[in-house]
């Protein structure tokens, strides 16, 4: 794999991957409490998110892009998925970028999220943090289905326009991969911005207990201790607890001022449904396996440490040989570059390799 070190993204400005939905002209986070606080904040907080000329996917690849866009060629629409426990807002900055170069791109809310989000009441001030830990939440049932049953309908919408190209941080990933299991066919090209892409690992689950990802900061990030049966997993990020402030800072983006730091939290959403992170979302090699895919390595993410990220691209890589990731790096922590641009002119260069 290539790994070229892309612009690191320190220059002022907005997160890359932060608000609004739309650019261009398409509209639209069991076991011990260690063990428990990992998952919980993996499923319920790992979601809020340049180089050498790219280079084509190895000879064995999938067919090219007008092809799979159905014999459709001209320039991609860009669909952005956001990571757990939080929404499109997560990605606006990248979108207005987009938009402002002449692309078109938009972020959607996957299931029970953005306006469809359950805040529960006693999350609000003042909050009870006894009733915080068994109240009910909707996401109950909310399944990983339904997350690819949500962009699979926006990218039969966009793909109207012509080539897709399908974008996912964090967890965000794994609705990625189930939904290029389904439709490889209207996909150009897959991007994973730090992202989970299991593959010889099945789960989130399974890859949050790899040697690999031992050093997450995850670990850290206090958990509401809700039962089993609630069947989510909930952070309260409006903790007065400074040190749930520390270590969602550590886990996100150390090196933020604290005041940035606080706008995101008050971003994220409370609850995710345990379901997502426990659900078999392997790339299939047929069908997933069949598009070119890029990995956004971002080598200062605490959440997803470096030795996890290159074990999901080897992993990926051995099982589709002929197809192997296209690699770019960045120094950039959990949430991404500070600049929306760093991001916005890689994905300008995806968009060039399908439009060869």
């Amino acid at each position: 794999m290539t790994e070229p070190t892309g612009n690191t993204g320190r220059t002022s400005g907005t997160h890359g991957i932060r608000g609004t939905h739309v650019a261009g002209t398409t509209g639209e986070t069991a076991g011990g409490n260690g063990r428990r606080t990992l998952l919980r904040a993996a499923v319920a907080g790992a979601g809020a998110l340049g180089a050498a000329a790219a280079g084509a996917p190895a000879a064995g690849a999938a067919t090219g892009a007008a092809e799979r866009a159905g014999g459709r060629s001209g320039p991609p629409t860009f669909v952005f998925v956001h990571g757990a426990g939080a929404n499109s807002a997560s990605w606006q900055p990248v979108v207005a970028e987009m938009g402002i170069r002449g692309h078109r791109a938009v972020a959607v809310d996957l299931p029970g999220h953005g306006w469809q989000a359950y805040v529960p009441a006693s999350y609000q001030a003042p909050q009870d943090p006894e009733r915080l830990r068994t109240e009910p939440s909707p996401l109950t049932k909310v399944t990983l289905d339904d997350f690819a049953d949500h962009v699979e309908a926006v990218v039969r919408r966009v793909r109207r326009n012509g080539p897709v190209v399908l974008v996912g941080q964090s967890m965000g990933g794994v609705t990625v991969n189930a939904v290029a299991n389904r439709v490889p066919e209207l996909l150009a090209h897959l991007v994973y911005a730090s992202a989970f892409c299991p593959t010889k690992h099945p789960t989130v689950v399974s890859l949050a207990f790899t040697p690999e990802n031992a050093g997450s900061a995850l670990f850290s990030i206090p958990a509401v201790p809700t039962p089993p049966e609630l069947g989510v997993n909930r952070v309260n990020w409006r903790s007065n607890d400074p040190a749930v402030f520390r270590a969602a800072k550590l886990a996100l983006a150390a090196d933020y001022p604290d005041e940035e730091i606080r706008m995101l939290m008050s971003l994220l959403e409370p609850d995710e449904s345990a379901a997502i992170g426990a659900t078999d979302a392997r790339g299939l090699p047929d069908r997933w396996g069949r598009v070119p895919r890029t990995f956004l390595r971002f080598t200062e993410d605490r959440s997803i440490p470096l030795p996890l990220q290159d074990l999901m691209i080897r992993e990926a890589d051995e099982t589709t040989p002929g197809n192997r990731f296209r690699v770019r790096s960045f120094a950039a922590p959990h949430i991404g570059p500070r600049d929306p641009g760093v991001l916005a002119a890689e994905l300008e260069r995806i968009a060039l390799l399908c439009r060869s």
